[in-house]
Parts: structure tokens; C-alpha cells; sequence
């Protein structure tokens, strides 16, 4: 364990070091945030023109706080690998080495790309919004792609839920993985709308992860997350409100997915929407809007997802985050116990 803990702290000081000059680049480039937030539904423009309007201070902010962690990631992660094993650290991991990390990377980075071209989209103007459609068959062909190289590479094709037992899907195990991959992926990014609330549950369920992967002895696993979580502290120290600096769609795709997979690859699918469980319940009451609207025109929320319904009722937007990263350890807690039940 000392070993990931010295990882993390490595990361956290190389991201600590590398975010403050990569703001100062974001200015100059002018990669800013220069749209308002949108409602899910025409039905809730009137509650989001006045969300709108309160957080016109947010517009200029920097964005692609994604971008320099997934370079910082990947780079220690090969820079630091090789070194555990030339100094003799006994390497061991659930599933063949290379296959895992090529699940693990092309995940990362792939979703990462499919951000960034929408993140470039939002800031430059350089298509229409309606490229969301592109978007969107990247998000799920990507999805398939992780699914079908966890399903071939590394040969897993069931499921595992606490108290029930094992459920056997074969090749059925693709499009049940990729739709969980697309799930979460999207969850994160619906969730990506307030300073400090998608990254600080991020790290939080992260946690959960680390504590399971380093308990099953998976030395690629524990280190890249001990990796991901460093980085990410260091970035939250600048995203926590007021926020200098947000994810951009290139982290909030890349690190839903990601998630994703590290549940999948831990065998905790059931877990991972219970650990996970408030990206889900702001990716629920998203959608559950939007197909009510698209079905009787009516909406079951005032206001969704649930961030901004609690903003809409008064909430202040620290103490909204601050809630539910409560309520994201009392479910990590919960979600660690029954995995290992």
C-alpha cells in the first residue's frame, strides 16, 4: 500500500505543479466557457433563464481540465510502470497485463478525443450544435469497442451481483457492458454542472475502487487509479467553488467511461451503480425528463438533473455539492461492504 500511496502523492505534486501554467495557456488560447447552461427540456426554460442568469459570472471560465489530466496520467503511468518492475516490485494483476491496459488506455483516451472535439465545437463555433448526433455515434461505438475488448481480450462474459450469484451472458455481455459504458459516460457529463461536483464524486468513488483493487492484488488497476486520483486532487483544489478551472467534455467523457470500465473490470457492476449512485440518479431524472416530454409534453421535475432542481429550490451551490459528496461517501461505504459480502 505505501507503494500507492508514494504514487499518489507523485501525481498529486506533478499535477499541483503543471495546473497553474496550464491555466494561464487556457487563457491565452481563449479555451473558455462561453455558453450558458441549457435546460433538458423547452418546458424548463423559465427556471434555467433564471439559473441562467445567476451564474453569468461562470462565463469565461477556463475548460479542459481533462485534457492536461489525461496527459498526466498516461505519461506517469508509462513513465512510472516499468520502474516498479526494474526495481523489483512483485507486479501482479486479475487479467493479462497489456490486454488490461489496452481496455484501460484506449478508454481514457478514446473518450477523451470524442470530448474534446465537442469541447472545441462549444468554444470556437466551428460546426453546429446539431454535431452532437456525431457525438453521439463516437459515445457509443467507443462504448462497444471497450465492451468487445474486455468480452475478447480478456475473455470475461459474466456478471457477479452480492447475494445472488454469478450471471452468465457470453457474448450477450457486450452490448450489456457498452450500455453501461454509455451510461456512465454520459451520467458524468450530465453531472459535470456545478464547481467541484462531478470530480470531487469522482474521487470519491474512485476510492471505493482503489480500496477493491488493491484487496484482489491488481497492480495495473491500483496504479493507475492511484495515478487518476492524484491528478484529480490537484485538480479539484482549483475546481471547487468558485472554480478556475472546469473539466470540459474531454474529462467528464473520458472519466465516466473510465469509470465504468474500472467497475467492469473488477467484476462490480452491481456496485459500481450503487458507488456511482449519484452520477445514475442525475442521469435518471435527466432522461426520465426528457422522454416525458417527448411522450405527453408534460415534465416530472421542475428542474432537471437534481443539482439544479436543488439550485432551483434555494440551495446554495457549495452547500448542493457539499451534500452529495455526503451522500457519495455514505454510498462508497455501502457499496464496499456489499462487494464484499
Amino acid at each position: 500500500m505505501a507503494i500507492y500511496l508514494g504514487i499518489l502523492l507523485f501525481a498529486f505534486i506533478t499535477a499541483s505543479i503543471a495546473i497553474v501554467p496550464y491555466i494561464d495557456l487556457l487563457y491565452r488560447l481563449r479555451f473558455l466557457n462561453r455558453a450558458p447552461i441549457h435546460p433538458a427540456t423547452p418546458l424548463e426554460d423559465t427556471e434555467f433563464s433564471a439559473l441562467s442568469q445567476k451564474d453569468q459570472w461562470k462565463i469565461g471560465t477556463p475548460i479542459g481540465g481533462g485534457v492536461l489530466i489525461i496527459v498526466l496520467v498516461s505519461l506517469l503511468f508509462y513513465l512510472l510502470f516499468p520502474m516498479l518492475i526494474k526495481f523489483g516490485v512483485y507486479i501482479t494483476s486479475v487479467f493479462p497485463r497489456r490486454p488490461q491496459l489496452n481496455v484501460i488506455f484506449f478508454t481514457f483516451i478514446s473518450f477523451g478525443l470524442v470530448g474534446l472535439y465537442d469541447d472545441l465545437i462549444k468554444v470556437f463555433h466551428l460546426a453546429p450544435r446539431s454535431d452532437w448526433k456525431i457525438k453521439t455515434a463516437f459515445e457509443i461505438i467507443f462504448s462497444l469497442l471497450s465492451a468487445y475488448l474486455i468480452r475478447t481480450t480478456l475473455h470475461v462474459g459474466m456478471v457477479y451481483f452480492p447475494l445472488l450469484g454469478i450471471l452468465h451472458l457470453g457474448w450477450l455481455y457486450i452490448p450489456v457492458a457498452g450500455a453501461i459504458i454509455f451510461f456512465f459516460c454520459r451520467a458524468m457529463d450530465i453531472t459535470d454542472g456545478m464547481d467541484g461536483l462531478s470530480s470531487g464524486l469522482l474521487i470519491i468513488c474512485l476510492m471505493a475502487f482503489w480500496a477493491i483493487s488493491v484487496s484482489i492484488l491488481d497492480t495495473v488497476l491500483s496504479t493507475f487509479i492511484a495515478l487518476w486520483i492524484g491528478s484529480l486532487l490537484a485538480f479539484l483544489y482549483f475546481n471547487i467553488y468558485p472554480a478556475r478551472i472546469w473539466l470540459g467534455n474531454a474529462g467528464s467523457l473520458s472519466f465516466g467511461a473510465t469509470l465504468a470500465v474500472t467497475g467492469l473490470l473488477l467484476g462490480k457492476i452491481s456496485v459500481l451503480f450503487l458507488i456511482g449512485g449519484i452520477f445514475a440518479l442525475e442521469a435518471f431524472m435527466h432522461y426520465s425528463q426528457r422522454l416525458s416530454y417527448l411522450l405527453f409534453k408534460r415534465r416530472l421535475f421542475p428542474v432537471t438533473p437534481l443539482h439544479y432542481y436543488l439550485e432551483s429550490q434555494g440551495w446554495s451551490e457549495p452547500k448542493i455539492v457539499q451534500r452529495l459528496w455526503l451522500v457519495g461517501i455514505i454510498l462508497d461505504f455501502v457499496g464496499l461492504w456489499l462487494a464484499t459480502a
